[in-house]
């Protein structure tokens, strides 16, 4: 199948000066839900979409970025999508049929089988849900539940895993800590004050030492749920290594590990499935936005062991949408047989590398990152200074880089532990080492791997091997711990972010926004991105960038007098 290039989109029949969309506009805020988010932001009234190009009711017309918060692999009405439709319409097949087999759904499952990772795909079952990622991501926690006769879990902080209660419970924002939250590796931001490799090795030997510690006050989960590249935290890429060590951990403990690859999934990262990168083979996926080919859908696929849990422990009226089925079906195949993953990759790294030449000279964007189609840029207020990162976590971080605060770590089979200048660490009482040494030599031998990696580096090389940042360089060759942890980044700026998504909405380019604190500049743009609208995209975002910039300021205060009537949305895309 080749890829189809659309045609322009002709001139809109529909068009006005503006008065029929606010009119539409004002009805809307009078009767809609004060929750609504992106209308906030996003104040225009959409009548037609091709590919990436959305036109309003005032005619005026946009290039994409949101895609629907990623459930537009394939763009808006793309040719193959709308015919999968047209011929379930035509052959007058039931629109909605509950979980009875047909035809449309068998070819479903076909075309999702032969894409999963095929550690998985062999012996896979597949419960359809309700037709939203929350839904699905309520299904996987129960069938974990269920099947190990655990009841805890855990999760990561940062994570968005949807709106519903268990689903909620398992999000970064969640107003109750019912789950244990693990350290993300976020390297601009570290939890340990460390960031690179050393970083997500901390965040994976803290995982291993609270599952393993009996007085840790977790016990025993059902399963571990996590995301490839965090999305509505920020487009933070897990790394590779990381993932697998949490499949090494999970698996060590007979843990379910669960994929939410709700917005990584089809081709968006790069892969396929953003776990491919890694070679990570989950115990439960939870799919859904592009595999309905932009219609309601959302499934949930695991190892067949896990396949216990009684009829009718999960269902939903409309987990039949044969029209989303058979959208999700062309829009598979069409991704599979064109590459289109393998494109995503290459035109992300490609935008990737101007996005970071821009950033080079500009302070306030702190830094780009992504995947594949799935960039963030986050932005932040500069001139407010630093800020040392503090608190239990940062000091252990601290400690990892230079083996002992206050004291000396040595390079070498062990690792000298000399007196603690400040023992405000709290696992440091009295002078004592992480493990209870004091003043004394600890050979790595005699403690665990991750213990090990408090003391030094890869492969036995010392802090991070080169020597972190916040160690100095002793003439004898040791390294010592400065007296400060890793200098943190730059506070986030979200007003200097919400005034970036007016100006690109100002220049026909919608943008979304998240990160921990919404001053993350989101780009979601579809697989079949060409290469003309690449640079559209990247041309009209650094004009923009500029112009908030140069008339917002930095500061994380208040939005300057021509962002101010649009509000930002709040975190998270409402699976």
């Amino acid at each position: 199948m080749a890829v189809t290039q659309l045609p322009p989109m002709a001139l809109s029949a529909v068009s006005d000066d503006g008065g029929a969309t606010q009119g539409i506009l004002r009805r809307q805020a009078l009767r809609e839900s004060a929750a609504r988010t992106y209308a906030r932001a996003l104040p225009i009234v959409p009548v037609r979409a091709r590919g990436m190009t959305v036109e309003g009711a005032d005619g005026r017309r946009y290039l994409d970025c949101l895609s629907g918060a990623g459930a537009l692999a394939l763009g808006h009405n793309h040719p193959v999508v709308l015919d999968a439709i047209r011929a379930v319409l035509d052959s007058e097949a039931p629109l909605q049929v509950l979980d009875l087999a047909t035809p449309v759904k068998d070819a479903f499952t076909d075309e999702l089988f032969a894409t999963l990772p095929p550690g998985l795909a062999a012996r896979a079952r597949v419960q359809f849900c309700g037709p939203a990622g929350t839904d699905a991501v309520e299904a996987a926690l129960k069938l974990v539940r269920i099947a190990t006769g655990r009841d805890g879990l855990l999760a990561f902080s940062g994570a968005y895993h949807g709106m519903t209660a268990g689903a909620l419970a398992a999000s970064g924002g969640a107003s109750a800590a019912g789950v244990p939250r693990l350290p993300f590796p976020y390297d601009y931001r570290c939890p340990f004050g460390v960031g690179g490799e050393r970083g997500a090795e901390l965040s994976a030997c803290w995982a291993e030492m609270l599952l393993d510690d009996p007085k840790g006050g977790v016990p025993d989960p059902a399963g571990m749920i996590l995301e490839p590249v965090q999305g509505e935290g920020g487009v933070i890429p897990a790394p590779d290594g990381w993932l697998r060590r949490m499949r090494e951990i999970t698996a060590a403990r007979s843990i379910p590990l669960i994929a939410d690859e709700v917005q990584t999934g089809v081709g968006r990262t790069g892969a396929f499935w953003a776990v491919d990168h890694s070679g990570v083979v989950p115990d439960v996926m939870v799919l859904s936005k592009a595999i309905g080919g932009g219609l309601p859908l959302a499934v949930v696929v695991y190892r067949e062991e896990l396949d216990i849990w009684p009829p009718g422990a999960h269902a939903g009226t409309f987990r039949g949408n044969q029209l989303a089925m058979a959208a999700g079906t062309a829009t598979l195949a069409y991704v599979r047989e064109n590459h289109l993953s393998q494109r995503a990759a290459v035109v992300g790294r490609r935008m990737l590398e101007r996005l970071r030449r821009f950033a080079a000279g500009r302070p306030q964007i702190g830094e780009v990152r992504g995947r594949g189609l799935m960039i963030g840029l986050e932005l932040v207020a500069p001139e407010t200074g630093p800020i040392a990162e503090t608190g239990p976590i940062a000091e252990a971080g601290a400690m990892a880089e230079a083996g002992q605060a206050g004291a000396a770590a040595r390079v070498g089979p062990a690792a000298r532990v000399g007196p603690v200048a400040d023992a405000a660490w709290e696992g440091a009482p009295g002078g004592a080492t992480p493990y209870g040494a004091s003043q004394s030599e600890v050979a790595l031998d005699e403690v665990t791997p991750c213990e090990g990696a408090w003391l030094t580096g890869a492969e036995g090389e010392g802090a991070r091997g080169a020597l972190g940042r916040g160690v100095r360089q002793t003439p004898g060759g040791e390294a010592s711990y400065a007296g400060v942890a890793r200098t943190a980044a730059p506070p986030a700026a979200p007003a200097l972010a919400a005034a970036v998504q007016q100006e690109c909405l100002r220049r026909g380019l919608i943008v979304e926004l998240g990160g921990r604190h919404n001053a993350v500049i989101r780009l979601l743009p579809p697989l079949t991105i060409t290469d003309e609208q690449t640079e559209a995209v990247l041309d009209r975002l650094a004009d923009a960038l500029d112009a908030a910039i140069s008339t917002s300021g930095t500061r994380s205060g208040e939005l300057p007098p021509a962002a101010a009537p649009f509000a930002p949305p709040s975190a998270g895309n409402r699976r």
